[in-house]
């Protein structure tokens, strides 16, 4: 049943650069402009050809037609492992964390990504569209990250950026093995290696013309973050973790992102003054160790002072390993943060974080037919997802 399913959601895919679709709904989140009432999407080739008013947005006779209560963009999981992490918690389907080392940047997620694993298609049903998914944060430098559709059957099908950023982590999380075994012992090593990098990449750009440099994977993936070609995706949850961050960033003028960040709401003007985006830890993430001081407030405090965030699944270290970002924009909605500003957080600003928001997040004409379709409102516990459309092919059905 399983491989039925991923051959007909690569049909799809590829027929989807054909497909004419008609969506129409009560209520169109665009994130482009205000919501439209009793409105309709109009998909062709793979793009999002119209949107609007059903009084003035004509269906082309023989498309097919969709209707739904609600319809948003495809929501983005701004970080998860999800496809790295699979669903059945075993070991051949956990390649989320390799622990040889404590640094190994030049660890590429797409060596590791799964396209078929169920735990995409769970996601999807709850209409997740893309992903940013690689190496967890369990390590001072765990790996590299990628940006993926849920589509197809291969990584290739699915990739959309190959490698997105270099995962790095601060506190706890990079200090549970005999080295480094405090938080200074593994800011020096990091620290050190940035210096490596560097003097490799100054050594290799002074190298006589024709002379090849020795290869040298390790640093050429922390030379492409000094270079500011893969930002820095550093997890530091206590305010003092974030200072180091930030530290580091001023040092060596490398792109910072940040992740988890569990005590942001305590450093918002270090974090306004150095205009460094966010994507802030599941709103329900269990409080305890490094997030004791975790607040279900925090987006709606990250929103208020104008800082850009998005909201993530994460990395959990039980079954079913991978959250929702449906659900935990849907309890930050519920903590103060208004409906499209939770929208938002799990679709256009965490695509502007990761560089898309040209092609992903928003429903506008030109971008990709990434869509969500629901019976009621999206936050509402009793409402259920109906359809999630990728690129313009219908990858989930559901119930009505």
């Amino acid at each position: 049943m399983r491989t039925l399913k991923m051959l007909l959601a690569g049909a799809l895919v590829a027929s989807a650069a054909t497909a004419q679709l008609a969506v129409r709904a009560q209520k169109v989140w665009t994130l482009a402009g205000a919501p439209l009432d009793n409105a309709i999407v109009l998909v062709e080739g793979g793009k999002v050809r119209a949107v609007g008013p059903a009084a003035s947005t004509a269906i082309p006779q023989g498309w097919q037609v969709l209707e739904a209560a609600v319809v948003t963009p495809g929501l983005i999981d701004a970080r998860t492992t999800a496809g790295l992490t699979g669903i059945l918690n075993t070991r051949h389907d956990q390649e989320q964390l390799d622990t040889s080392s404590s640094m190994q940047p030049e660890l590429r997620a797409i060596d590791a990504y799964d396209a078929r694993e169920p735990l995409l298609e769970h996601l999807r049903s709850l209409g997740t569209t893309t992903v940013h998914a690689g190496h967890a944060p369990l390590a001072l430098i765990s790996g590299q990250t990628l940006v993926a559709k849920l589509r197809g059957t291969s990584v290739e099908q699915a990739v959309l950026v190959p490698a997105a950023m270099v995962s790095c982590t601060l506190g706890d999380g990079a200090t549970g093995g005999k080295s480094p075994g405090t938080r200074s012992k593994a800011v020096s090593l990091l620290r050190q290696e940035l210096v490596k990098a560097r003097e490799w990449r100054d050594k290799r750009a002074g190298a006589e013309a024709g002379k090849a440099q020795e290869r040298d994977l390790h640093l050429e993936a922390l030379a492409d973050v000094l270079d500011g070609k893969l930002p820095l995706l550093v997890c530091a949850q206590r305010a003092k973790d974030i200072d180091t961050a930030l530290r580091l960033r001023e040092e060596f003028g490398f792109r910072l992102v940040l992740e988890g960040a569990a005590e942001a709401y305590s450093r918002i003007e270090e974090l306004k003054a150095a205009n460094v985006p966010i994507l802030l830890h599941a709103t329900m993430a269990r409080a305890g160790g490094e997030l004791e001081n975790l607040s279900m407030e925090t987006a709606a405090r990250l929103r208020a002072a104008g800082l850009p965030f998005a909201i993530q699944s994460g990395h959990e270290g039980y079954v079913p390993k991978v959250r929702v970002p449906l659900f935990e924009a849907a309890i930050a909605c519920k903590q103060g943060l208004a409906f499209e500003d939770a929208l938002r957080a799990i679709t256009l600003d965490a695509a502007r974080i990761l560089g898309l928001d040209a092609r992903i997040g928003s429903l506008e004409v030109g971008k990709d037919a990434d869509l969500a379709l629901w019976d009621g409102d999206p936050f509402e516990y009793a409402t259920h997802c109906t359809a999630t459309i990728v690129d313009g092919a219908v990858l989930f059905r559901g119930a009505k």
